[in-house]
């Protein structure tokens, strides 16, 4: 079987990348400088060259909150781009299945707790990152039509937060979590008084480590087909730990994993994001799937590589 792996160093794509047993498989990646996945014609050209069998789309431009509501522009046209090549690219070169990655964030902002996947498209979307989840929900409703018009083996997933070696750890542009690692580390080592966070602290989020991610991944890909989803009326399935924690529960984790000893404070003047987001997992749990990592072990591993790997950080 010939496997593309798109996105294959990002956080995501690189856990993938790691689990796919290599002596059973031909794995295909490339790097953006020879293949960037916005130039519609090179990717058709790729994809028609290599007659891949399977291709699991990992490739996406990401951020929190500021880069979200920042690069609005930049979100919405680069994303849905992308995920536009790739998936109608697969479908002129007859690949057999296709795994789309989005995020929860599709759901909408005040959509009842745990989020079930019928929740898509019930009400209005949380407005800082509205962008992206217009992207993802685009190419969720794109693999879903393929589907209904032509056949095509095409699935989504939604992950909820994850976290883990390859992640983004800019002070300003991360996500949550690996932003606050790196902002945390700082102020250890710079002796600071406190380490100052956006809104009251009292938002949940639910997270999960990369590598469960990519087992999720694996796992749905070796026991779910398009028709299995399409035919309950949904057209997505999550994959999400089942545990949710605050951001002050989360900033305190993560102040005792680096060691600092200062004080947590919050902006009450900048936005906590949607308040809650839990995903109803019950369907890949149906599958035989369950997240194995906990979040302080996942910690302390992410701290490690963060630690190990800070020289080729673009932060």
């Amino acid at each position: 079987m010939k496997i593309f792996i798109a996105g294959h160093k990002g956080m995501v794509g690189s856990a993938i990348f790691k689990k796919i047993d290599k002596t059973k498989f031909q794995i295909y990646t490339v790097e953006k400088n020879i293949l960037n996945f916005l130039d519609q014609t090179r990717v058709f050209e790729y994809f028609c060259y290599h007659n891949f069998d399977l291709v699991i789309d990992c490739a996406a431009k990401v951020g929190g909150i500021h880069s979200n509501n920042t690069y609005r522009a930049d979100f919405i046209y680069e994303n849905l781009q992308i995920q536009n090549n790739l998936i109608h690219a697969s479908y002129i070169s007859n690949v057999k299945k296709f795994l789309f990655l989005g995020s929860s964030c599709i759901y909408p902002k005040f959509a009842e707790q745990p989020i079930k996947e019928e929740y898509l498209l019930t009400s209005p979307l949380e407005y800082t990152n509205e962008p992206y989840a217009i992207a993802k929900i685009s190419g969720i409703k794109m693999c879903e039509s393929y589907y209904k018009q032509y056949g095509c083996n095409f699935i989504s997933v939604m992950p909820t937060n994850l976290y883990g070696p390859n992640d983004n750890f800019h002070p300003t542009n991360s996500h949550v979590l690996p932003g606050l690692l790196h902002r945390f580390h700082l102020a250890k080592i710079n002796d600071e008084p406190f380490v100052e966070i956006w809104g009251t602290g009292k938002a949940k989020r639910e997270f999960m480590h990369v590598d469960d991610m990519a087992d999720a991944c694996l796992h749905i890909i070796n026991n779910l087909e398009a028709k299995d989803i399409y035919s309950q009326n949904i057209s997505q399935i999550n994959i999400g730990s089942g545990f949710e924690t605050t951001i002050h529960e989360l900033a305190e984790k993560i102040s005792l994993t680096v060691g600092y000893e200062g004080l947590i404070k919050f902006d009450l003047s900048k936005p906590d994001g949607t308040m809650r987001k839990l995903l109803d997992c019950s369907r890949l749990k149906k599958l035989g799937y369950t997240a194995k990592i906990k979040l302080e072990d996942g910690l302390k591993g992410t701290y490690n590589w963060y630690l190990n790997n800070q020289d080729k950080l673009k932060l």
